[in-house]
């Protein structure tokens, strides 16, 4: 792996390299989810809406696997950014809901 490729950041959210990615592979990581679990790709701000689809690339290169077979990682609720006085106005009277 050249030096351009291990700065290379794949995940801006949580500041995750190819390096990084690569390395978690090498470690025995085959899935998503552990990728997710071992560098934090994903589970920045966006969720991995930006990064999702570049790590899944580098894991089926490394499994030798279409894109298609490569399982996304698991989403947990909220899957969309929600602001929290969203949340806050559920439990309060319609009527006093206050708009934005």
């Amino acid at each position: 792996m050249s030096k351009r490729d291990e700065d290379i950041i794949v995940c801006r959210c949580e500041d995750v390299t190819l390096a990084d990615i690569r390395k978690a592979i090498g470690e025995g990581a085959t899935t998503m989810d552990e990728i997710k679990r071992i560098t934090r790709a994903g589970m920045g701000p966006c969720q991995g809406r930006t990064c999702r689809l570049l790590v899944a690339a580098e894991l089926s290169r490394y499994l030798g696997k279409p894109l298609e077979q490569v399982m996304p990682s698991t989403y947990r609720p909220p899957v969309k950014a929600v602001k929290l006085g969203d949340l806050a106005d559920m439990d309060a009277d319609p009527e006093e809901v206050r708009e934005d």
